[in-house]
């Protein structure tokens, strides 16, 4: 895996955190990030991925590996804040 591709996923997943810490649901924080610049973040965040990505790639492998990570982040976020606090609710 080349370096880019890894700066690519890593931004990929800050593109997905920002946009789940702005939401009124999300449940790692006591109060949301501020919606519109975090919006904001995330859209930067998933261009600049789909670039580092597109380096060395065709556009369409590069939106598929972008597409996939955002899904897999979007569903692993929500799950791991139910986690944390059900450990809280124990603890």
């Amino acid at each position: 895996m080349t370096t880019s591709t890894l700066i690519g996923l890593a931004l990929s997943l800050a593109a997905c955190l920002a946009v789940y810490l702005a939401s009124p649901n999300q449940r790692w924080r006591a109060a949301p990030w501020p919606r519109w610049p975090a919006h904001t973040a995330g859209l930067v965040f998933c261009v600049l991925a789909w670039l580092c990505l597109a380096q060395g790639r065709q556009a369409l492998t590069a939106t598929l590996m972008l597409y996939t990570t955002l899904m897999v982040c979007g569903v692993l976020l929500p799950s791991s804040g139910v986690l944390l606090g059900l450990r809280k609710k124990k603890a």
